[in-house]
């Protein structure tokens, strides 16, 4: 049996390489069951989305963080500055040294902008950050980021919150052929075969919100992703049969 090694980004060491969200659930009870369901270790919060006046719920009251390794993004952000300005703010409230880095580039399609993401890459990871920079699937942009200083490049399988799944395959597999970082799937994820792709292509995770939060059980979906997760891993690592352009008898005339 094949034996598998921890994730490991930056100081921190996962078993589980499945990463979930918490946008988008009916209500924090929902949430917290689906993120127990998933089996995830670490849960990205965009803090944007936190309201730390005492007004409404504070959605951190809800993450417990003893169990859970939280990972600030900065989802909203469309400057250089305001990604800086955010992943401060999350140093401010003493959430950890991890930064997811979000650089929105354009408010119809919300793709990443590549320019505004490799300089806040460059200048977090200067910082001292662990920083995990959320890109699109081009193969020099992302080894730009890891050159930059990206601990994680976080490719996006298809647009955020679209479920198309793995889009460009041959795009993630190049990716990972040039990579000395590991490489986390990160939008787009929509059924657990999505998630199964992915780590059958050799990815070291993935990243997924609305496929869990959207979906008509959010818990259910959330275990099956989970096993997804692990049985995509198991797959890539026990090593897929050659393919072949004609047919190979199953049963062979002489075994021995």
């Amino acid at each position: 049996m094949v034996q598998d090694t921890p994730l490991k980004i930056g100081k921190h060491s996962f078993t589980s390489r499945l990463i979930v969200g918490t946008g988008k659930y009916d209500n924090f009870e929902i949430m917290q069951q689906a993120h127990e369901a998933s089996g995830a270790q670490m849960i990205t919060v965009a803090l944007r989305r936190v309201d730390l006046s005492g007004k409404t719920p504070n959605l951190l009251d809800h993450i417990d963080t003893k169990k859970f390794t939280l990972l600030p993004n900065t989802a909203g952000c469309y400057t250089v500055e305001e990604a800086v300005t955010v992943s401060h703010l999350a140093r401010e409230l003493e959430l950890g040294d991890l930064i997811k880095v979000e650089v929105i580039g354009d408010q119809k399609t919300l793709m990443p902008d590549p320019i505004g993401t490799l300089k806040a890459t460059e200048l977090l990871a200067k910082e001292g950050f662990t920083v995990m920079a959320y890109c699109s699937d081009d193969i020099v942009l992302c080894k730009k980021l890891e050159e930059a200083g990206a601990s994680v490049v976080m490719p996006l399988g298809s647009p955020i919150g679209s479920g198309r799944g793995i889009l460009n395959p041959a795009n993630i597999r190049i990716i990972l052929e040039q990579a000395k970082v590991p490489i986390v799937v990160d939008a787009g994820v929509g059924v657990p075969s999505d998630v199964a792709i992915a780590m059958e292509l050799g990815c070291d995770g993935v990243l997924l919100n609305t496929g869990i939060a959207k979906a008509k059980d959010p818990v259910a979906m959330a275990t099956a992703m989970r096993q997804a997760c692990t049985a995509g891993r198991l797959g890539f690592l026990a090593g897929r049969v050659e393919k072949r352009a004609y047919a190979t008898a199953s049963s062979p005339i002489k075994d021995f």
